[in-house]
């Protein structure tokens, strides 16, 4: 039984942030019905390479499990009465299209609302559903436009993405909380609610410490490469045969850095005895610590600063860490069985002791009810 169990999600939304959020709710024992568009389905079913060995891109893959789909043709008067016609049967609609079409469509909340009236309905945009109604609402936008690339990148000049479409991913999440949020409060009161999130305030949200140096200190951050702007030593350093990254969290765990590469006398070095110390004199700090991890390789320093509790580690590539995460007994792949195939897919990393996440049903064909 999941946590869910019982729920009828009716899920509008396509590409990523709705999508991941939707299989986020399947996950917990909801049931998912996809809305697509006729013979075309949603974009990412034809994002690829790379393609699964089926032919099936393995974009769409990623966030469509525990799903049915059904074709609906929404710009017809009868895709729009089908679409109505499961929004009456369903207790979370959740829809990522711009506030023109949602109104076109019958899908604004007003409208939602009349069909059922306890409904908890979730709207997803770019940049709001006021003045930036309009505004296309792809994640590299946002990331440009909200400030992420201006603090990512190897040097300052060079702004460069995140490698992942990360500021979906975190809508989809701020989406998943708020429905459970007013699931709660609809189940002490009866009441459903409107729910928005935008990928700009999400990212500005999810920026942190970044963007509360500007909002509470002022201070707006560039990039500083893979150094962290309030911690030092927490960066990527070059060791005799390849790279390892250093966290170093606290005075104390500064010690035993110096104490292992045999420098213990840095620790207590005016210039780098306090972490505010160490950031103000960063550039001096890094040019002693890079001489001494030059003299062995990335699993010696691995090995022995770990031993004694500095945090540390290599930078893995992706199938790396499925394998370090296979190793930590995490089991960060499951499969689903399905038409006498395995599919394989990457696990849901919440753990219920009560409501265990399910994984019946792999990512749906087109209209496969």
């Amino acid at each position: 039984m999941g946590a869910l169990d019982g729920l009828v999600v009716a899920d509008f939304t396509r590409v990523l942030a709705g999508p991941y959020a939707t299989m986020l709710l399947g996950d917990m024992g909801a049931t998912v019905i996809k809305v697509e568009r006729p013979e075309v389905g949603d974009d990412t079913r034809h994002w690829g390479p790379p393609f699964d060995e089926a032919g099936r891109a393995t974009y769409f893959e990623s966030v469509n499990r525990n799903k049915t789909s059904v074709a609906i043709d929404m710009t017809t008067p009868a895709g729009i009465t089908e679409a109505h016609e499961l929004i009456k049967r369903a207790d979370i609609v959740i829809h990522n299209f711009p506030p023109s079409l949602s109104h076109k469509f019958g899908l604004d909340y007003v409208s939602v609302k009349n069909l059922k009236t306890d409904v908890i309905y979730c709207s997803i945009t770019g940049f709001g559903s006021g003045a930036g109604a309009a505004m296309p609402g792809y994640d590299l936008l946002v990331q440009a436009m909200g400030g992420l690339m201006s603090v990512t990148g190897p040097a300052p000049g060079h702004p460069t993405k995140v490698g992942v479409a990360l500021v979906d991913v975190i809508t989809g999440m701020h989406a998943t909380i708020g429905i459970l949020a007013a699931l709660n409060h609809r189940n002490s009161s009866g009441e459903g609610q409107e729910i928005e999130v935008n990928l700009l305030s999400s990212l500005l949200s999810a920026m942190v410490n970044q963007a509360s140096s500007f909002v509470s200190g002022g201070v707006v951050p560039g990039i500083l490469g893979n150094a962290h702007p309030s911690i030092s030593p927490y960066e990527v350093y070059q060791t005799l045969d390849r790279s390892i990254v250093i966290a170093v969290g606290n005075d104390g765990q500064f010690v035993k850095l110096c104490d292992e590469l045999g420098i213990p006398e840095i620790a207590s070095d005016v210039r780098f005895a306090t972490n505010p110390d160490r950031v103000a004199n960063r550039d001096e700090l890094n040019e002693i610590l890079s001489a001494q991890f030059s003299k062995q390789g990335a699993d010696h320093w691995w090995k022995a600063l770990s031993s004694c509790g500095v945090p540390c580690g290599p930078i893995n590539a992706i199938d790396d860490a499925f394998e370090l995460a296979t190793s930590l007994e995490l089991n960060p792949i499951i499969t689903i069985e399905q038409d006498g195939q395995l599919r394989r897919q990457i696990a849901n990393p919440i753990t219920f002791s009560k409501t265990p996440v399910r994984y019946d049903v792999a990512p749906p064909s087109l209209d496969e009810a």
